[in-house]
């Protein structure tokens, strides 16, 4: 007979139809949507913390194991254990099932397998690259075991399955915390959970140490559980300080990077992040080299065979590559580095989900793990007891072999008489008709007796366990040991302190450093010529328009310019057009303020340091360096008083120790480089004195033995020795004046360097 209907109604008291129920539409579809989220969260998405197992798991596995698809058993068509699954336990579909049961068996997703597959089961490149379930084979394996032993011994609750005609148990009885062992991973509705595997013998060790010290600190029990062990190994590269913080939180990221070694002059990645494919590592390095952006690596090649499921070989161009910095930059732009997600977000005892440190998750485990065992010792403690009753029937019937023999013979109801005659229960009386015929001629009492004996012993064992905690809990560490030799193996995963930081490599430190030469117009077009000697003069340009500057740098340097805002501006030199064209407007690559014009060109090696000054008297040292700037509003440098504009700047070289300035009414100035401050931008100091209506017009740095280069139009005066010395002073002061002829009319300084003789 159908239930009752459900009327949705909006909220304007409408009176249903008989047999419906009337519910507002927004409080149904609130209650349903819960019950949705409620069913993803507890039956599907997240792990039990019990034995760290979602219901398509732990239905899988039980489901094997009742097909007697043990660990020493043959194995079966996977179709086979599948159809088991979605008949009796889980009614969803077969293909997801079947992938459930693949990533179970996959050793690169699972530290401890728990069905061992035969045939495809997929690969590292490609998990999900399995065969159909009609062509692998599949079994549990001994680890899975561990998990099923004591299933019979009444250790577990057991539910109806979906139709109700079966049990399944509601958790499997784990001996150690499969939870951390084999991670686990899912996304629920409003939550999620990120669990990496761990070394079976840490945390052994870890359990082992909280079961007798239950207030261990956390610092304490990271010393036996330092991280995390993947199973295809890497380096975990975060700072122990930094995983004892995410230990106590219960959440945070981890830092996980691939292993590599040096073979001859090659470098031979072995061992990729968790989850990382190695064919999407091979993408991304050959999509950099062939976008040339490492240039000094000749070849990639991928060697991995079944016996080395991950070879990657890189191999430089010459011995004299720095492959620890082509590594380092590897790291920062490729999945071979990569962060791990860690959120220990679980159902708990109670039945809620919710987020938990190490520390408390491990003392909620061995809770688990105590009841689980204290259910197994009474579950055995009474099955002794009844033994030990059957037991005593028997003893009675050995005494009275003759009289059991004519009642069983003779009588119409044996059992009732026996009961009577002897006074023996229903569980001994059967016990005596379950004796073969063949057997009653070799009942002896000492066998009796000895089996009496051996069960009274184990009982009184028994019950001083439960009795004792101290015992108890020996008992339990005594099989965490036990666990650990039998199925822990040595860490995969190496902790790393002090690993070298992933640094990507600069564009100019993978370009070939050639010569060039940029040259800069008064109207602002930009281009570059090969070669340090190229002749800037004889260029063609733009009617109206002609050169401004030029500067010699290596194509992978950066150039800087100079506007007349006093902003600086930053362009690779390499990305610069050819000299052969006309040039690119430099207002097509930065946002420029219209009427804005350029004043100079700045670059070579960012250590190199340049002498800017403004015609207002000011300047300062900087590093070229410091001016790079990816904007392109560019960065402010240069501040100007009103009516200021800067000069050219100056090149600096490492041998210069004077600085020669000139006014606009021909005064010179020479005085110690080491006056002036070295600055990332601001005004500078005054390099001068000034008056009103005067401006600085030129400025130079010189070796202590150069020559300075007057220019005045098409003339040059050279200044040395003697004649150059009387134009010293300190810095600020105003100078001496030229030589009449050359005081109004000066142009620029240079500076002639001394080349011996």
């Amino acid at each position: 007979m159908a239930g009752p209907q459900l009327q949705l109604v909006p909220r304007d008291g409408l009176v249903p139809r008989d047999g419906a129920e009337a519910r507002p539409l927004a409080e149904y579809a609130e209650q349903a949507y819960l019950d949705y989220s409620m069913y993803v969260i507890l039956d599907r998405a997240l792990p039990h913390l019990g034995d760290g197992l979602k219901p398509v798991q732990r239905r899988i596995v039980y489901a094997m194991s009742e097909l007697g698809l043990a660990a020493t058993a043959k194995p079966r068509k996977s179709a086979r254990a599948i159809g088991d699954v979605i008949g009796k336990f889980h009614p969803h579909g077969d293909a997801a099932c079947y992938e459930a049961m693949v990533h179970l068996a996959q050793p690169f997703a699972y530290r401890h397998p728990l069905v061992d597959g035969h045939g495809n089961f997929g690969a590292v490149d490609d998990p999900k690259s399995f065969a159909a379930m009609r062509y692998t084979e599949a079994r549990l394996t001994a680890y899975a075991q561990t998990l099923l032993a004591e299933l019979s011994q009444g250790t577990v609750e057991w539910a109806d399955n979906f139709d109700g005609t079966l049990k399944e148990p509601e958790l499997l009885p784990a001996p150690l915390p499969n939870l951390l062992v084999n991670g686990s991973s899912g996304i629920a509705v409003g939550m999620s959970t990120d669990i990496p595997p761990h070394n079976l013998r840490e945390l052994a060790a870890a359990v082992e140490r909280l079961a007798r010290q239950p207030r261990l600190s956390l610092g304490a029990l990271c010393s036996l559980l330092p991280g995390p062990d993947f199973p295809t190994g890497g380096e975990l590269i975060t700072t122990p300080a930094e995983l004892e913080e995410i230990y106590r939180r219960g959440r945070g990221v981890m830092r996980l990077r691939a292993s590599f070694r040096r073979e001859g002059g090659s470098v031979v990645i072995h061992e990729l992040p968790w989850q990382v494919p190695g064919s999407r590592v091979l993408e991304q390095i050959a999509r950099q080299m062939n976008a040339r952006r490492l240039p000094m690596l000749e070849g990639l090649r991928d060697e991995s065979d079944h016996e080395s499921p991950v070879r990657l070989v890189l191999t430089p161009r010459s011995s004299r590559v720095d492959m620890d910095a082509v590594m380092a930059h590897l790291f920062a732009t490729t999945d071979l580095e990569r962060s791990v997600r860690v959120n220990l977000n679980v159902i708990g005892q109670d039945g809620r989900p919710r987020v938990r440190g190490l520390r408390g998750l491990l003392l909620e485990w061995l809770a688990f793990r105590r009841a689980t065992l204290r259910r197994r010792l009474a579950h055995r403690e009474d099955q002794v007891s009844q033994r030990l009753h059957v037991l005593e029937g028997l003893m009675i019937a050995y005494l009275n072999l003759d009289e059991v023999i004519r009642i069983v013979r003779y009588e119409d109801d044996p059992r009732a008489r026996l009961m009577e005659q002897f006074n023996l229960s229903a569980e001994q009386a059967d016990g005596i008709l379950n004796i073969r015929l063949r057997n009653l001629a070799r009942i002896e009492e000492e066998k009796l007796l000895a089996e009496q004996d051996a069960l009274e012993a184990e009982r009184e064992e028994l019950r001083a366990t439960l009795a004792d905690s101290a015992k108890f809990d020996q008992l339990m560490i005594s099989e965490f040991r036990e666990l650990a030799k039998t199925h822990g193996d040595d860490r995969r995963t190496r902790i790393v302190e002090g690993a070298p930081a992933a640094q990507a490599l600069q564009e100019e430190d993978v370009m070939p450093a050639q010569a060039l030469t940029v040259v800069l117009s008064r109207h602002g077009f930009a281009r570059a010529g090969k070669g340090r000697e190229f002749d800037s003069a004889s260029l063609s340009f733009r009617p109206g328009d002609e050169l401004l500057c030029d500067l010699p740098c290596k194509s992978n340097q950066q150039v800087v310019f100079l506007s007349n805002e006093g902003r600086v501006y930053t362009l690779p030199a390499h990305s610069l057009p050819s000299a052969r064209t006309l040039g690119e407007p430099l207002s097509s690559r930065f946002n420029v303020a219209d009427g804005a014009s350029w004043s100079g060109l700045m670059g070579g090696p960012p250590g190199g340091l340049w002498l800017v000054c403004a015609t207002g008297g000011h300047g300062f040292v900087a590093a070229a360096g410091g001016l790079y700037s990816r904007s392109r509003a560019g960065k402010a440098f240069l501040k100007l008083a009103e009516g200021s504009e800067p000069l050219p700047p100056v090149s600096v070289r490492g041998s210069d120790r004077r600085v020669a300035a000139v006014s606009s009414v021909g005064r010179l100035l020479l005085f110690p480089l080491e006056e002036l401050p070295a600055a990332a931008s601001g005004r500078g100091v005054l390099l001068m004195g000034l008056k009103a209506g005067e401006r600085l017009r030129a400025a130079a740095a010189l070796g202590a033995r150069d020559r300075l280069v007057v220019h005045c139009g098409a003339r040059q005066m050279t200044l040395r020795g003697q004649a150059l010395e009387s134009y010293a002073g300190k810095r600020a002061l105003r100078g001496r004046l030229l030589p009449r002829g050359w005081q109004n009319n000066v142009t620029g300084l240079s500076r002639d360097p001394f080349r011996g003789g």
